[in-house]
């Protein structure tokens, strides 16, 4: 009796190590499939879980999302309610420049490829990600009084132009949109952030100016807007990357998820913003 009892143990026995291998090689390659997916994405988002997320994450920012990443943020906090976010909204290359200097940030993003190089030479990020894109136009005074009516056919010439510096996104995009063109710009001024040409135009300080797309939409009626040949050519690359000595870098990661989500993208759409770019 005992003999047998002891071998219908030692059957049993092993009989369920047998299983308990079969379910472990099956977990194993559910895992595997997981991990290489994940590692396809450059987020979070595939997590099956919720994670709590809480304190201060601060995002240094182009200033022409100045206007959409406060709606960003609360639709943003409906996910993550206790995550607060501070932002530093200023020209590309003058954040990576305080960034260099040792400012201190979680979020970079930048309106071109070359700031964000730029992080990235100064071993500031690892990698970025584009997450939507713009193009320039020309805005001038509602009424339009110095008469333009595009870049190349001469209306610029003798009127008070005001572009961005060509350190600056915005200023690479308008070199770059003049040489295609055939033209030589004569600005009354060269600006650090986008937003202060607009505010030039608006103001009556300048006759034109060459903003984002994006600026013009939410400039409302106190400006007229002109299309620029040849503007699909000069496409603005945004780029969005964690900072390696991020305070946060959980949060900072969920950000970033959610800018590149569905709904962060609507969100950038909504205010004329152009799909990223692949």
């Amino acid at each position: 009796m005992s003999s047998l009892h002891d071998s219908s143990v030692r059957r049993r026995t092993v009989a369920i190590l047998a299983v308990c291998a079969l379910l472990g090689a099956c977990a194993g390659n559910n895992s595997n499939a997981a991990s290489t997916a994940a590692e396809r994405m450059p987020s979070s988002v595939n997590n099956t879980g919720a994670v709590e997320l809480s304190g201060n994450i601060t995002v240094f920012a182009a200033a022409s999302l100045i206007d959409v990443l406060p709606e960003v943020e609360e639709a943003f906090h409906t996910k993550y309610p206790d995550v607060a976010l501070t932002y530093n909204f200023g020209g590309s290359s003058g954040l990576v420049d305080q960034l260099e200097g040792g400012a201190r940030a979680d979020v970079l993003l930048t309106a071109n490829v070359t700031t964000m190089e730029n992080a990235d030479d100064a071993d500031l990020i690892d990698d970025s990600y584009s997450f939507t894109s713009n193009t320039l136009v020309i805005v001038v005074p509602a009424g339009n009084p110095a008469g333009v009516t595009g870049l190349a056919d001469g209306s610029l010439d003798n009127t008070k132009v005001v572009i961005c510096a060509p350190e600056v996104p915005c200023g690479e995009a308008t070199q770059k949109l003049a040489a295609i063109n055939d033209v030589t710009l004569q600005p009354v001024s060269e600006e650090q952030a986008v937003t202060d040409v607009l505010g030039k135009v608006a103001s009556g300080e300048a006759d034109a100016g060459l903003v984002y797309t994006t600026d013009a939409q939410g400039a409302g009626d106190q400006l007229e807007v002109i299309e620029i040949e040849n503007a699909d050519q000069v496409v603005n690359d945004y780029r969005i990357a964690i900072l390696r000595e991020a305070a946060n870098p959980q949060a900072a990661q969920a950000f970033t998820d959610f800018v590149l989500s569905e709904r962060g993208q609507e969100i950038l759409h909504a205010h004329g913003f152009q799909d990223p770019v692949e």
